[in-house]
Formats: structure tokens, sequence, C-alpha cells
């Protein structure tokens, strides 16, 4: 509707400006040959109604109406307004190169033809028309670029910051998930091994009870100082979902092992400790190394049984290795990779480090961690 207004007053001020002037000397007036050169100042006002839609036909039409006005020697006036405004919306509403292309050869071929009608235009000084003319054709042309340009340049943005937000929602859903995948790991690692301690110490106590009455006791106290552990290590880890810090403390590490021992011990288990960790050890690298011993040995507890149990925590120029063996029968349910397993290997792989876990020939299981102790890996204690 816009370009259909703007068409109908180009047309009319065509008409009305050329009107309005004083004819040119030796100029054939608009009425002749039937009104054509009336006809042709409408037409060419009229036809910018569908600029937008065709600016290609419409600027070329544009330029053929122009020749044919002055070919036919029609008094010079505004005539030239409606090519102009085709001439900007080519370049403005284009596809750049191409646009610009079509109009630099559209306004040499108007050049050259309006040069050759005005070669004998009397008085000479009129002939300063003609280069007007072909000045105000390129500055459409170029006007009709910025526009286009500047334009892209918006569009460009605005897809840059649509992709900047996108990469922060996704970078957003990713810590999420890591942090989802975090809790899920430490409450499976936390509550896997008090319950398979608790497990062990309810069916102590149930044997117990009537024979042994102190060794039932004492079942039962390691049952409260287990389950007690492992509430305090559950608000730990589901402590970052509340804004406060209280009750929280530290992640285990390495400093823990001796008690992880100390329990197993009490489920049962003939371990060794060999733990040679002297110097500083990252906190990742401790608290992982500590979730694969205690993963390792609620494996033990749960699949195999009292039985025989070595923990070597061992460490390197620049890597702590853990391993965990046991010397009990082979145990179908230990051998396949389960989320225990599963949940090691990837601790490892945040850190840059490897895990195998594997039956031994001999029987038993071996599990074998190596972690580095300098990473780049950002990993949550």
């Amino acid at each position: 509707m816009q370009d259909l207004l703007l068409g109908c007053f180009v047309a009319v001020m065509q008409v009305q400006g050329t009107l309005a002037k004083p004819q040119d000397v030796g100029s054939r007036p608009l009425t002749d040959l039937g009104h054509l050169g009336i006809a042709l100042l409408v037409a060419s006002g009229l036809i910018l109604a569908v600029r937008r839609r065709w600016p290609v036909a419409v600027f070329v039409a544009s330029a053929l109406i122009s020749l044919a006005y002055f070919v036919a020697g029609f008094s010079d006036g505004p005539g030239w307004i409606g090519l102009f405004v085709a001439l900007y919306t080519l370049t403005a509403y284009g596809d750049g190169r191409r646009s610009l292309l079509i109009a630099g050869v559209g306004i040499a071929v108007l050049a050259t033809g309006w040069l050759i009608v005005g070669a004998d235009v009397e008085p000479r000084a009129a002939i300063g028309w003609v280069f007007f003319r072909i000045a105000a054709s390129v500055m459409a042309a170029a006007l009709g670029e910025s526009v286009r340009s500047r334009r892209v340049a918006v569009a460009e943005a605005l897809e840059r910051a649509a992709q900047a937000e996108r990469t922060r929602e996704e970078e957003a859903r990713s810590r999420v998930d890591a942090e989802r995948l975090r809790i899920a790991r430490e409450v499976h690692d936390t509550v896997a091994h008090a319950i398979a301690i608790i497990n062990v110490q309810a069916g102590v106590t149930a044997y117990m009870l009537d024979q042994r009455p102190d060794r039932a006791r004492e079942a039962l106290v390691t049952i409260e100082q287990t389950s007690a552990q492992a509430l305090q290590e559950m608000r730990t880890v589901l402590g970052v979902l509340r804004n406060d810090d209280d009750g929280r403390v530290p992640h285990p590490g390495l400093g823990q092992v001796h008690e992880l021992a100390v329990v197993a011990r009490d489920a049962g288990l003939d371990l060794t400790l060999d733990a040679d960790t002297a110097g500083e050890v990252p906190s990742s690298v401790g608290t992982t190394a500590y979730r694969i011993v205690q993963e390792a040995l609620t494996n033990v507890i749960r699949h195999v049984g009292p039985t025989r149990v070595t923990v070597a925590l061992s460490r390197r120029a620049d890597v702590l290795e853990v391993l965990v063996t046991n010397t009990g029968p082979k145990a179908a349910a230990a051998t396949r990779p389960g989320r225990g397993i599963t949940g090691m290997i990837e601790r490892c792989e945040l850190l840059g480090g490897d895990l195998t876990a594997a039956p031994l020939p001999a029987g038993g299981f071996e599990v074998r961690a190596r972690l580095p102790l300098v990473t780049n890996a950002a990993v949550p204690a």
C-alpha cells in the first residue's frame, strides 16, 4: 500500500512539475503523440508500486521509459524522480554484487543515451542537467547500497547475538548436566558403600545377637557410625542445592582412606593398606582416589564377602597410582561393568587419567587407576 501511494505521488509530481516548468526551446509538448509524454511520466511513477517485489524489472522499465522520453524530445523536468527511486530500490533490496552490476550497466547506458540526446541542446548551458541526472543516479545507487549493507550488518549482529545466547544456554545446560552427574555419582558412592557395610553388620548382628551380645553391640555401633557418616556425606553432596553453607564439610580425600580401611575390616575384610602419598595432592585427585577405593571395597563386600584385600596408594613424580586387589573367587557379578565401575572410569577421565578393572587369572579382582597430579581439567571437588 505504501509503495502504491509512493507511485501515485511520484507520477503526480513528475507530470505537474513538468507542466509547471517553462517548456524548453525546441522540445515537444507533453500532449503531442496522443499525450505520450504524460503517459510516460505517469507510467514511470506508477510502476514503483511493485518496486520491492521486482526491483530489477522496475529499474529496467524505468530506464527504458526515461530513454524513450528524452529520445522523443519531450520537455525536460522532474521526470527522473521515478528512475532515481527505482535505482535506490534496486541496490537497497537487491543481493549486493549482482544488483550493483545491473545498476552500473544501467547508469552507463542511460548516461550514454542522455549525452547523445543532449548533444545539440540549446542553450548549451542546459547540458548541465544531463550531468546532474548522471550524478544523481550514482548517488541513488550508492545510497541504496549503503542502506542494504547496514541492514545486512544489523541482521548479522542479531544472528551473532542469537548464536551467542544459544551457546550460553547450551553451556549452562552442559554445566547443569555435569553437576547432576557429579551429584548422582557422589550419592551412588556414598549410599552404596554405606548400605553394603550396614548390610554386612546387620547380618552379623542377627547371627550374634543370642550367642555373643557384645559382638552384636559392636556391629550395631558400626551400623550407627556408618549411617551417620553416610548422612553427613549426603548433606555435603546435596548442600550445593542450597544457598547457605550450614552443615557443609570438606569433601573426603586421601586423609580419610584409613577410616575406610577400618570400616572395611569391621565388615570382615582382611585388608592391608599401603599408602605412600607424601606431599601435597590436589583436592580433586584426593577425592577421586578416595571414591575409587570406596567403590572398589564396596564391590568386594557386596559381591565377594570376607576375603583378603590389598589397597596400595603410591605417588610418582606426576601421577598418583591406586591399586585395589582381592584374592577371592572370581564372581560373575563383580566382573560385569556396572554403574560403580563406570563411575570410577568417568572420574578418572575427568582428571585426564585412566582406570582398568578386570578379574585376575588366578581368581580375584583388580582395580588399577592412574591419576595425573597436574591437570587442566576443571573437575568439581
